[in-house]
């Protein structure tokens, strides 16, 4: 069986989706693996790796995209426009695709899939069960956010992040306020404790109060919101109402933070709004939002996805695609992922898809020609559509 791997053709992804030692494992387990030159050079992965873990280097795309070049194409973003084609009309009848797909946000590439009768797996459905943990790219890839997310912060504060003592004085601590506590949050967290920051954190679901305060940080609490998890682990919509009794519990918060980080998101959703223009306008001068929502609408009313902006002296970033600017050790987390997936699926070298599993039909997006998943199939015939979640 053949497995391909070609370059992303998203624009900034430095990722790849499987990594040289991945390979060598797919190989050792009797499988071809075919990677397009040039594939991992951006994650620092040069083809020389490649080729000595046993894999194909090829030079052109149609060894990976041509059909029947494949049968199961390993890939990161959804397929996409690429050289003048769409890439979702280059897969041959009956091919599997496994990636971060994202279906709700890209639901005419999800059409041409079903049309192409490809098999198509997106791993930002997998529900959160414990079988499946070693296959959460979502968490990896918040693992990497939430890390870089402090980074983004700290250099964009105008001051240190520890208690230093000096001969000029003492400086106080940095005070940061992190908005949500699953993934990203905690890394967050755990993130700015290191670097000697006073940490704050919130999140609707009571139950992580005390993930939160093992880290060192302290617990914002609130009355209880009922019903803020779903069955499979993700945050659930909140209401209004619900919303806006988090926002004044984090005005004070916010009002004293050097740096916020706001996390919240729910999948198949807009991001829902924690920071209101009025907040941002009682913060200090000088202070930091770095908003992990931002290309699903943000959790900040001004923050704009791709972009610095500082108002009233409050400067708001909105980072997107955090994880491709870590992409060595984003790549190696992601492949582990991928590979283990890619795993469940296989018996003794060859495709078992069992449909019965939980893993498989909550992953499976098209089969058979039709859009075989729910929500996606729902908001394909009614045209609509929505963000996937980093948390």
């Amino acid at each position: 069986m053949k497995i391909g791997i070609p370059k992303e053709s998203f624009e900034g992804e430095r990722r790849v989706a499987l990594v040289p030692d991945m390979a060598k494992r797919l190989v050792r387990a009797g499988l071809t693996v075919r990677i397009e030159q040039g594939a991992g050079i951006r994650a620092g992965f040069p083809d020389g790796l490649y080729a000595d873990a046993g894999a194909e280097v090829v030079g052109d795309s149609e060894s990976i995209w041509g059909g029947g070049a494949v049968d199961v194409l390993l890939k990161i973003h959804m397929p996409g426009e690429s050289g003048g084609r769409h890439e979702a009309e280059s897969l041959g009848d009956g091919a599997v695709l496994v990636g971060l797909l994202q279906p709700l946000q890209h639901l005419d590439a999800v059409s041409k899939l079903a049309r192409g009768n490809v098999t198509s797996f997106s791993l930002d459905f997998l529900p959160r069960i414990t079988r499946a943990q070693s296959m959460d790219v979502l968490s990896s890839m918040s693992t990497v956010a939430g890390y870089k997310a402090v980074l983004l912060g700290a250099a964009a504060l105008g001051k240190f992040f520890p208690m230093l003592v000096t001969a000029a004085g003492t400086i106080v601590p940095s005070k940061v306020l992190v908005m949500g506590a699953g993934v990203a949050g905690l890394q967050a967290i755990a993130t700015a404790r290191r670097l000697g920051a006073v940490v704050h954190a919130f999140d609707v679901r009571p139950a992580v109060k005390e993930q939160v305060e093992s880290l060192g940080a302290r617990f914002l609490e609130i009355e209880t919101i009922e019903d803020a998890e779903t069955a499979g682990g993700y945050a659930k919509e909140l209401s209004e109402e619900q919303n806006k009794r988090i926002r004044d519990l984090t005005h004070e918060a916010a009002k004293s933070a050097d740096v916020v980080i706001t996390t919240a998101l729910i999948p198949g959703k807009p991001a829902p709004l924690l920071i209101t223009e009025e907040m941002v306008g009682d913060m200090k001068p000088g202070s930091v939002i770095v908003d992990l929502a931002a290309e699903a609408g943000g959790n900040c009313a001004l923050t704009k996805a791709g972009e610095d902006v500082t108002i009233g002296g409050v400067t708001i970033l909105g980072p997107v695609n955090l994880p491709s600017s870590m992409p060595t050790h984003a790549s190696q987390m992601y492949s582990k992922n991928i590979t283990t997936f890619l795993d469940h699926l296989l018996e003794e070298g060859e495709l078992k898809l069992d449909f019965d599993d939980e893993i498989t039909s909550a992953a499976c997006i098209t089969h058979g020609g039709k859009i075989v998943h729910e929500a996606t199939r729902t908001a394909a015939e009614g045209g609509g559509g929505g963000g996937a979640g980093n948390d």
